[in-house]
């Protein structure tokens, strides 16, 4: 993953610095920033896997917007942005949370613990696709406030499938990385790294399977490698 370009699809590194230090690090929880220095020195440049500082802030207030209690998070790694919807969450919360990687989330299980919020978790140990099924066959259709996915993205209109489902109407799904290192707008012939070439077909994919399903609106924004924003409609 050494030949990544930067996550953040902001041209201008100044002005990513700027954002995270004028709006997001003075707002950061102290379990967040030490959970976000612990994953970095124990996986390095992966630690990319997890959602940047200004996205998690942002899910954050999202969750306390739409009032969401109960919501569900495919693919996990270290925990990021899981303290960071556990943090939101009322006293009564919880979000069920799907990972293949028990040890990434036992790494940053630590930091969810004192942060006081270990009680509003529910881990699964599973790929996404049996997790959701199950969760469906357990009578959760309808259900899910939330949903946020950071997973593998050539399953992500599967995935969909399924949330659609597990989400109540009204209800939002957001997925990340939908703007993949900002792949998605260059031409089939430019030159990129192979680690990404390998997924940006899928996510281009995916984005152009949301702008026309009528069960959803969405939005894609911005916000680190691109988030995309879905309401169920019905």
């Amino acid at each position: 993953m050494a030949d990544l370009p930067h996550k953040s699809i902001l041209q201008s590194d100044a002005l990513s610095e700027y954002i995270l230090k004028t709006s997001a690090y003075p707002k950061e929880h102290e379990q967040l920033k030490k959970l976000r220095e612990t994953t970095a020195q124990k996986y390095g440049f992966k630690s990319i896997m997890n959602v940047s500082v200004d996205e998690a802030q942002f899910l954050s207030m999202l969750l306390k917007l739409i009032k969401a209690k109960k919501t569900l998070e495919v693919g996990v790694f270290t925990g990021y942005s899981l303290l960071a919807t556990a943090l939101a969450l009322p006293e009564d919360g919880k979000v069920i949370a799907i990972d293949i990687d028990k040890e990434a989330f036992e790494m940053g299980l630590s930091f969810i613990k004192n942060a006081g919020v270990d009680h509003k978790m529910d881990f699964i140990q599973s790929d996404g696709m049996s997790a959701l099924k199950d969760l469906l066959c357990n009578g959760e259709e309808g259900r899910i406030d939330f949903a946020f996915v950071d997973a593998d993205k050539n399953n992500y209109i599967n995935y969909h499938e399924m949330l659609v489902k597990l989400v109540k109407v009204g209800g939002v799904i957001a997925y990340d990385n939908t703007l993949w290192f900002g792949s998605v707008a260059l031409d089939d012939k430019d030159p990129m790294p192979a680690t990404i070439s390998m997924f940006r077909g899928s996510v281009i994919k995916f984005n152009s399977f949301l702008a026309n399903d009528p069960r959803i609106e969405s939005t894609i924004l911005s916000i680190g490698d691109g988030i995309t924003l879905c309401r169920r409609l019905c």
